[in-house]
């Protein structure tokens, strides 16, 4: 029998009476731990969007690479094609990317500083349309977390002050046509997990998205482009002791035409500040990780996969 990702109704959770919320928090907990990952269909992030923000991706990318790369800025704005690289793998992937971050509210003081959202001149609307994209997957992050925390012993609200000033970061990222020249071996995005404590995919322009599944076979993920993408990260399974745990998954190349993809994933990360500290429901037998909070592994990781020293 063959193994789908199961499909939630976000809906269910929001509109729904307590039965149905109850329900929606079984299955988004059950598929997280079997298959690491979910599909969510009728969620409150626009289609019309949607389409918008990956029109202006690929309007982007076709900038020149002089000007693109004019806007690299470190964590935000561009990243370069062949700069990052899995965890653990030596090959950089073949991918390119502009990431947008939290922007804070005028008279907001944080305990943190975010650096500065970095915008392209040569595309009109990019900003709004990308800060809109930010705000509703953002939302939709909170209500995930919102159905999980009861399933952990924590109340609803648990998560809200964690991520309500959270480094979340959207990134849009661009898998061009495979090079020639790429060396054996490199792929799209190689083999790695996600480090933060939820990931909300944009269903992609295109196939390739697989994950590991617990078999040990690549499971391909695949849904309706009007759909959301769910898995759960490495800050979650650290935070749970393995309860919620993070999957493997990759892109792979093109086996049909070798033509670019798209690809809209936003990492939802609470504050630097946060301790990821095994929570009590989740001890079990004892606690699987040492203590860490969520600046110091973020920037462990992103040591190790290049885009920081």
């Amino acid at each position: 029998m063959t193994r789908h990702v199961p499909e939630l109704s976000l809906k269910a959770f929001t509109q729904g009476d307590a039965a149905a919320r109850g329900a929606f928090s079984d299955a988004l907990m059950a598929g997280l731990q079997d298959y690491g990952f979910v599909i969510l269909k009728d969620h409150d992030v626009p289609v019309a969007l949607l389409d918008a923000a990956y029109g202006m991706a690929e309007r982007v990318f076709a900038l020149d690479e002089a000007e693109k790369r004019r806007h690299a800025a470190g964590l935000r704005g561009y990243t370069p094609f062949g700069t990052e690289h899995a965890k653990d793998h030596a090959l950089p992937d073949l991918k390119e990317f502009w990431q947008i971050g939290r922007e804070v509210p005028e008279g907001v003081v944080l305990d943190e500083d975010f650096p500065p959202n970095v915008w392209p001149e040569g595309v009109a609307g990019f900003r709004q349309t990308f800060l809109s994209l930010f705000d509703g997957l953002d939302e939709t992050g909170r209500q995930l977390l919102r159905a999980l925390a009861p399933k952990l012993d924590l109340d609803e609200a648990y998560f809200d002050p964690l991520v309500r000033h959270g480094t979340s970061i959207l990134r849009v990222l661009h898998y061009p046509p495979v090079p020639d020249d790429a060396a054996p071996g490199a792929v799209r995005s190689a083999a790695h997990e996600d480090i933060n404590f939820i990931t909300i995919l944009v269903a992609a322009k295109g196939a390739g998205l697989q994950l590991l599944d617990r078999d040990g076979t690549w499971l391909p993920v695949e849904t309706d482009p009007s759909n959301l993408i769910v898995d759960s990260g490495d800050m979650l399974q650290r935070l749970t002791n393995g309860v919620i745990p993070s999957t493997t998954h990759r892109v792979v190349n093109p086996e049909g035409p070798n033509v670019s993809r798209y690809s809209m994933p936003f990492f939802m990360h609470p504050s630097s500040a946060t301790p990821l500290n095994c929570l009590p429901s989740c001890v079990g037998e004892g606690a699987k990780y040492p203590d860490i909070t969520a600046g110091d592994f973020l920037a462990e990781r992103l040591r190790a996969i290049g885009l920081a020293k």
